[in-house]
């Protein structure tokens, strides 16, 4: 069998162990080490120092440390409380609105978002106040899991994302570029999600109710004081993290440590600061921070030897001589993306399909950094998509049993179909996403 025609078996044998359930990390750390063998006719010396100067090549990556302080920063975030003054205050200036506790929940995720960059975090604390509130006020069960679902996901595109991170280090891109360039398609995808509420709710009311006159008992003068309140930490610390990246005074990585300061100070402004809650935050952190270097050690053994065996030249040999044209290549990608959303996380994902992709990108003229949030936007689907969405999940878990599995699914329908809009409107606009990487960085900074 010529190395070529092993790569791909290679491929295939990873697609059905997934498929089968085992572990992402060990399923392609094991496939490396057996392909490897084969493919190098059996010297295991070759492999094993091959895997080895990957993995220390993992280790040196100085933006990864980015990932870990991130993580603390929304696990400490969580413990402050700024999730519930920010639905809170939204509740309260949004109630009189068609539809406005459900508003409530997108715009409080998405300030969220711009502050924690971990959909976990986001859709838990929004969602555990949330959902109380909502169908106290009767609000239509599908509405109510699709929008704290969908408001979630905003976590994983709007900076400070830890997938444009993980992203910016797998395809050799700036971060800072990366930062940039998502915050249009983020606040886009906001901007869909409640103008689908807003519109929904105005042509069946029922769906969302407005509050009561006896329950509009806050003057004017209360809602601009909770609004600053709440959102004027929100907005201190997402310029002392986005800021600096955007001013380019600082690294992402710097950037995400002041964040870890300044979420800290936060805490203890709002006195939950305790031996416990940094206890917590450490620990969660420790935890997926294993898992996701874990991943990424996987993930780096799988390239190398993919690559090593020609199958990405085979790949990229396929899709560019498909002779499909520049949009159906781009087509093609974006649906093995989806396809592979429904059942893998973003993580694994990007590991699989950035070293393939990347070549085809640069092959057909795409622009990297429009190409790389395209698929960064395309992989929000992948916590909403069933029947493995990540975020269905997280609702699962805090949902009363009255919110069946059934008003979940209906519920992120109509979601999935925003983020294929935007993700078309990016396609055919491409100013969506470069126009602020333009304006931070410069001409160079989209080349």
């Amino acid at each position: 069998m010529n190395p070529e025609t092993l790569a791909l078996v290679m491929f295939g044998t990873l697609l059905i162990t997934l498929f089968l359930g085992h572990p992402l990390a060990f399923s392609l750390g094991i496939l490396a080490l057996v392909f490897g063998v084969i493919g190098w006719g059996g010297s295991m010396d070759l492999v094993f120092n091959l895997l080895a100067n990957r993995a220390y090549g993992v280790m040196e990556e100085y933006v990864l440390v980015a990932v870990p302080l991130f993580i603390f920063m929304a696990q400490v975030l969580d413990s402050t409380g700024i999730a519930e003054r920010l639905f809170e205050s939204m509740h309260i200036i949004m109630g009189p609105v068609r539809g406005g506790l459900a508003l409530a929940v997108v715009l409080a995720c998405t300030v969220f978002a711009a502050t924690a960059g971990v959909v976990g975090a986001t859709e838990v604390s929004v969602g555990l106040l949330a959902i109380p509130a909502l169908m106290a006020k009767r609000y239509h069960m599908p509405l109510i899991a699709g929008s704290i679902c969908a408001g979630g996901t905003l976590g994983i595109i709007i900076p400070p994302s830890i997938m444009l991170v993980v992203f910016g280090s797998l395809a050799a891109l700036s971060v800072g570029h990366l930062y940039a360039a998502a915050f249009g398609p983020g606040f886009l995808l906001s901007a869909l999600y409640v103008g689908y509420i807003a519109v929904i709710c105005w042509f069946k009311p029922e769906y969302g109710p407005v509050l009561s006159k006896e329950e509009r008992i806050y003057s004017t003068g209360y809602k601009i004081k909770i609004f600053i309140t709440s959102l004027f930490p929100a907005i201190v610390l997402v310029i002392v993290v986005l800021g600096g990246i955007l001013a380019g005074i600082a690294t992402p990585t710097e950037a995400a440590g002041m964040g870890c300061a300044g979420a800290v100070v936060l805490a203890l402004i709002y006195r939950k600061l305790s031996w416990k809650a940094i206890y917590d935050a450490s620990w969660s952190t420790f935890l997926t921070t294993a898992m996701v270097m874990t991943l990424f050690l996987g993930g780096n053994a799988f390239q190398a030897i993919f690559m090593g065996l020609g199958g990405g030249d085979v790949v990229v040999q396929m899709i560019v001589g498909s002779e499909a044209g520049y949009y159906g290549v781009l087509f093609i990608m974006m649906g093995i993306v989806f396809f592979l959303g429904m059942f893998i996380d973003w993580l694994g994902i990007l590991l699989i399909v950035i070293p393939i992709f990347m070549p085809v990108a640069m092959e057909m003229g795409f622009n990297l950094i429009w190409f790389s949030i395209l698929i960064c936007v395309n992989l929000q689907m992948a916590f909403l998509t069933p029947p493995f969405g990540y975020s269905l999940f997280y609702l699962r878990g805090i949902a009363p049993k009255s919110m069946t599995i059934a008003h979940i699914y209906k519920g992120v329908l109509p979601f999935i179909g925003l983020q294929w809009i935007a993700l078309i409107l990016c396609v055919l606009f491409p100013e969506i996403i470069l126009w602020l990487p333009r304006f931070a960085f410069g001409e160079a900074a989209i080349r």
